[in-house]
């Protein structure tokens, strides 16, 4: 990061508040929880933590700033897009060096998740064209049909840490370019993105109101739930708190899309090569030290592929070039708070304990000159079976976990086996099995010799089983149609219209 982007980061204040109505909220007196530098340890701010009242207030002003909104030409909607999307192009080194900074992923990677969500801005951009509604002509005699599409109103996003920009843009883009208004609740670990944001949006023109930033933990959670002009909810995180939310959302008669969590595995057929598939394992198990709901967690290692491929993968992991995230050669960085290093720490315990062998082990790694940072290094591990916890339950660290199965049958059925179906891969040369793997899997969203399958902006994005909740993919057209509703017309002129009542069923004449 060079001299200019380093000027145009923004200052960040000790401490952050919420963004109501166009204006930055910092609540004197609020509860706050602190935000923490995971490099170094250090306690970088305080966030404050929304109360009741504080979700009221943002739901108030994107209710009272939506129906002008909403009335606004797609078009104009789409062109105060595109301002942002200029903004974001030219800051996105600033908001790169900010999620580092409060995340802990490389700074590579964080400019790779920004470029992620600028794609579903570009996406949003062309929102005209997406609304367009179908139109039939002489339905009936003297009848037409038409359908539109048209905005919920007001609408909230509750999104995770490991993506405090790239998620968030799964949502806002195309929730705002539909006409409704937004209110995000951004994770508390590291909130100063969603800030950013915030003033980027203004600045390109967008209303005063329309967007709206929460910070806050559970109580900003069942708030934004509970309130009764919150029209829809999306939430991106844990399967136990994505299955919460979707059931009190219905329960409170909402609109639910909520994407929970993950346990992908990569399954490496004999006829692999080898080079590529180790180094698709080491990048999507390491990479952004596995707190990546698309992280490769599980290597399915069919035939004899383990005994040439485990101690290869051992090298690697012991190789990895764990630090800082801003450093430039630092190819994972800490992970984001104590709390999740010694969770972590205990599943690898758990997998010890268990009976797996533990090939590599990233506890008690250390950086110097920043000894009190939440490092792990990159841990591996063979033999593991489907009983043992570390294969069951999502880890969200740098572990691997290798699996040694038979044949490709087994593979598949290992995999259609497990209660999470969010994203899978497998590496071959054959084309039948690519093709076999591809529709037998039950999994939504998979990758041929592609290890993490993440969609494009106008794909959409979404897993099965236990890994969504509800029925519409996030972002892309799925995301259009989350974020409206249908309306069909029907229509007739008196001239075409009979005389007398009708008392049977009307049908096309």
């Amino acid at each position: 990061m060079g001299a200019a982007e380093l000027a145009s980061v923004p200052a960040i204040a000790t401490r952050l508040g919420h963004w109501i109505g166009g204006r930055l909220h910092t609540a004197p007196g609020a509860r706050t929880q602190p935000v923490f530098n995971p490099a170094t340890g250090d306690v970088a701010r305080q966030v404050v933590l929304a109360t009741t009242a504080d979700v009221d207030a943002a739901v108030a002003a994107a209710k009272a700033a939506f129906p002008a909104w909403a009335d606004t030409p797609p078009i104009r909607r789409a062109r105060v897009l595109l301002q942002f999307l200029e903004l974001l192009n030219r800051h996105r080194d600033a908001l790169a060096a900010l999620i580092t900074a409060e995340h802990g992923k490389v700074y590579s990677d964080a400019q790779g998740e920004v470029s992620r969500g600028i794609d579903v801005v570009e996406f949003a951009c062309g929102i005209p064209q997406l609304l367009k509604g179908d139109y039939t002509d002489q339905v009936s005699t003297g009848i037409d049909n038409w359908t539109m599409r048209q905005p919920l109103g007001v609408v909230a996003g509750v999104t995770p840490f490991n993506f405090p920009c790239m998620v968030p843009c799964w949502m806002f883009p195309v929730a705002l370019a539909c006409g409704n208004s937004f209110v995000l609740k951004p994770s508390e670990r590291d909130p100063s993105a969603s800030l950013f944001i915030a003033e980027l949006l203004q600045r390109a023109g967008l209303p005063d109101g329309v967007f709206n930033v929460v910070q806050g933990d559970k109580v900003a959670v069942d708030a934004l739930i509970e309130h009764p002009d919150v029209k829809a909810l999306s939430f991106v995180g844990s399967t136990p708190i994505a299955h919460y939310l979707y059931e009190r959302g219905a329960h409170f008669g909402k609109r639910v899309q909520a994407l929970g969590g993950a346990k992908n595995h990569m399954v490496v057929m004999p006829d692999a090569d080898l080079d590529q598939a180790v180094d698709a394992l080491v990048g999507a198990a390491y990479g952004s030290a596995g707190e990546r709901c698309m992280a490769i967690s599980v290597a399915v290692l069919v035939g004899d592929v383990a005994d040439k491929i485990v101690p290869r993968l051992a090298e690697r992991a012991r190789q990895l070039k764990v630090g800082n995230g801003m450093a430039p050669d630092a190819e994972m960085g800490p992970v984001v708070t104590q709390q999740a290093r010694e969770r972590i720490c205990g599943y690898i315990d758990e997998g010890v304990r268990s009976g797996a062998q533990l090939v590599v082990d990233g506890r008690g790694l250390t950086v110097a000159g920043h000894e009190r940072g939440f490092w792990l290094g990159g841990t591996l591990f063979d033999h593991v079976t489907p009983e043992m916890r570390i294969y069951r339950e999502e880890i969200f660290g740098p572990v691997l976990s290798c699996v040694r199965v038979r044949d490709f049958a087994e593979a598949v059925q290992l995999v259609n086996a497990h209660e999470f179906g969010n994203g899978v891969a497998c590496y071959t040369r054959d084309g039948h099995v690519a093709r076999e793997f591809a529709r037998r899997i039950e999994v939504g969203m998979v990758g041929i010799n592609v290890p993490i399958p993440v969609p494009m902006a106008w794909h959409g994005f979404g897993g099965w089983k236990k890994s969504l909740f509800g029925d519409m993919h996030a972002y892309g057209e799925e995301g259009v149609r989350f974020y409206t509703r249908q309306k069909s017309v029907m229509q007739r002129w008196p001239e075409s219209t009979a005389k007398g009542a009708e008392f049977t069923m009307p049908v096309a004449k």
